[in-house]
């Protein structure tokens, strides 16, 4: 007897684990570093950009999944049967990698936040050092997530609205906070005070518009992908965008800079009710891990079902096909990214991974557009969209890292030219 597989619509399958994931660890505990030392405007700036790269990003992806019939896989599903197996294998491989470093990012933020409410780090629990503290608390959510993922992806799933609320009430919370900055509009939080740079701060924030691949990702996992994907995808990129924008000018107009600067933890300690700030912290921290744990295997296995990736892991289990021996090598590269320890340094990582293959799905859009008389989605966007994006990301990796930069169009044009 088959036993039927539960399927999910835009909201549940695309929006929900999407925003989950970009109203994250960089809102809650890096929102205010930024605007503490880039500024109100030009924190401002750094959310524009940040979001034309998403924007354009998004509206690739939204306009690639409507040309051919989607399957599991997302992104790498996507881009392989509309553009061929080299450019989706090689742009697979980045963002495989990009989004099982993302998990490390999240919990490595959830376990700052869990020391700070349970015990302060400077008590040191046990006499460990802060980043022995840090690694152990992330590296023991992972192992609980994980377990999670391992037994059914519905079960993830179902705890996402339950997030979701909680993600709801904290913003609530946040905002109807303490307002009484006795230097409300604070003239010297304006413009950049400490010598962070512009592109530094940029790295730092960027991961928090990535989220909106965590949808795409489930696309073997929707009834209607070729709607929900598009649909989903851009509501989840337009609301980031807001609550983004007005909780950089919330925070600028409303804290002390000092306290921006020094303290992660400050959107807690200002707002009406903290404990909501806390459960939206830990809720939205634990639902990025999941969602990223849940996506990066499938985006594995599809590549090693389209036999260029290892065998091993394009197999299967249960009625839901999970990709198990996916899920362990992901688990592994989070936890090597966890030991790294530093929220920064981790972001400043990832940044460079998602913006490689952003650059490269805008490229592909465009090329397409321009170059193949077969490409006909029903999502119609204009070619210029992928152009103006390729063009932004190439612009910031080159103002982040030109070395690194280099390294990620080396690698990624070898892995195309293997394939």
């Amino acid at each position: 007897m088959s036993v039927a597989v539960r399927k999910f619509g835009t909201f549940a399958g695309v929006y929900t684990p999407s925003v989950l994931t970009i109203l994250g660890v960089i809102m809650y505990l890096r929102m205010g570093y930024v605007v503490g030392n880039a500024g109100m405007w030009n924190t401002i700036a750094i959310i524009l950009v940040a979001h034309v790269i998403s924007i354009t990003t998004g509206l690739s992806v939204a306009s690639i999944s409507t040309d051919r019939k989607i399957e599991a896989g997302g992104i790498y599903y996507i881009l392989s049967r509309s553009l061929g197996l080299p450019i989706g294998g090689a742009i697979g491989f980045t963002l495989f990698v990009g989004t099982a470093l993302a998990i490390s990012l999240y919990l490595v933020g959830f376990s700052e936040s869990f020391i700070d409410v349970t015990a302060p780090i400077e008590a040191n629990w046990l006499g460990l050092s802060d980043l022995s503290m840090i690694r152990i608390v992330a590296s023991s959510a992972l192992v609980l997530i994980t377990i999670i993922a391992f037994i059914s992806t519905n079960i993830a799933l179902k705890l996402q609205f339950v997030i979701l609320g909680a993600i709801v009430l904290s913003l609530i919370s946040i905002f109807g906070g303490d307002w009484s900055n006795p230097d409300p509009i604070n003239p010297e939080l304006l413009e950049i005070k400490k010598e962070s740079g512009w592109f530094n701060l940029f790295a730092i924030f960027f991961p928090a518009v990535t989220g909106f691949t965590a949808g795409v990702a489930m696309s073997g996992d929707l009834k209607d992908p070729k709607k929900s994907i598009p649909n989903g995808t851009i509501l989840s990129i337009a609301s980031g965008l807001i609550i983004y924008l007005f909780l950089a000018v919330f925070i600028a107009v409303s804290i002390p800079q000092d306290l921006l600067i020094t303290d992660d933890n400050v959107l807690k300690k200002y707002a009406w009710i903290p404990v909501l700030v806390v459960a939206g912290i830990w809720g939205a921290t634990l639902s990025s891990a999941i969602g990223s744990l849940l996506g990066a295997p499938r985006i594995l296995q599809a590549m090693s079902m389209d036999k260029i990736g290892p065998k091993i892991f394009a197999r299967g289990f249960g009625a839901e096909n999970e990709p198990r021996n996916a899920l362990i090598l992901t688990f592994l590269i989070a936890e090597a990214g966890i030991l790294i320890g530093e929220l920064n340094t981790i972001a400043e990582i990832v940044s460079m991974f998602f913006l490689a293959a952003y650059g490269f799905i805008n490229l592909a859009q465009f090329l397409e557009s321009w170059a193949s008389t077969d490409y006909l989605p029903s999502f119609k966007i204009s070619k210029w969209f992928g152009l103006v994006g390729f063009i932004a990301t190439l612009y910031v990796m080159m103002m982040l890292n030109t070395a690194a930069m280099i390294i990620a169009l080396i690698v990624i044009l070898g892995i195309f030219v293997f394939l």
